[in-house]
């Protein structure tokens, strides 16, 4: 189950930076990038994961995320780069989806290096504290501030000087509370992801398979 809560970690985190490009809004008082419908369930998989392999197995998960961003960057940046053929009208639209401007690149990899391992660090000091007991408390308190920090930093970062402070803050608050919400409803994904690795881990303790290197 770890290698399939890594793939869906690191997809998910790309599809998320492809989505980027694209608003939406909610009604009329919020705009908020495509990409934070698919983001936000990145932060169940790790607190899965540092409930069930460990928190090093966590911290692993994040920084195969950071790197893989780096190789995407390198990849993107390297096909939009390429001589088009003669026939293919569509450069000016393929370089507008897949490159984003410097800023907002650096905002996103600082707030997902960050944030991320808060997630991890705070997940395990409640874990440390209530034992497997209090799960959905350990799961929504790293959430949410994670959230903060990573929604606060990206937008300060990409939009800092550009926009009015007021418009910042508004960004800030919304899309904000657009995660808050869906971290609070994350929550039974998580408790069946859970019970699914023990359940996975369990069969391979019987049938005398070789435990993850992360528990050992």
């Amino acid at each position: 189950m770890l290698l399939y809560l890594n793939g869906a970690f690191v997809g998910l985190l790309i599809l998320s930076n492809i989505l980027a490009v694209k608003l939406f809004s909610i009604g009329e008082w919020a705009v908020l990038p495509a990409a934070v419908i698919v983001y936000v369930f990145t932060f169940p998989i790790t607190d899965t994961i540092a409930e069930v392999y460990g928190k090093e197995a966590a911290r692993q998960t994040v920084t195969a995320g950071f790197v893989t961003q780096l190789c995407a960057l390198a990849f993107i940046f390297l096909a939009i780069h390429l001589p088009a053929a003669s026939f293919f009208t569509n450069q000016e639209s393929f370089e507008t989806i897949f490159s984003a401007g410097f800023r907002v690149t650096v905002a996103s990899l600082v707030s997902y290096f960050i944030s991320q391992n808060l997630d991890v660090t705070i997940f395990h000091k409640l874990k440390e504290k209530h034992g497997h007991s209090k799960l959905w408390l350990r799961n929504n308190a790293s959430t949410m501030v994670s959230q903060l920090v990573d929604t606060s930093i990206f937008i300060t970062i990409a939009f800092y000087g550009t926009l009015p402070t007021s418009v910042l803050l508004g960004m800030i608050v919304t899309q904000y509370a657009f995660k808050w919400l869906v971290a609070a409803a994350d929550t039974p994904l998580v408790y069946l992801l859970v019970k699914l690795c023990r359940r996975d881990l369990a069969g391979h303790q019987i049938y005398g398979h070789q435990k993850p290197e992360a528990l050992q």
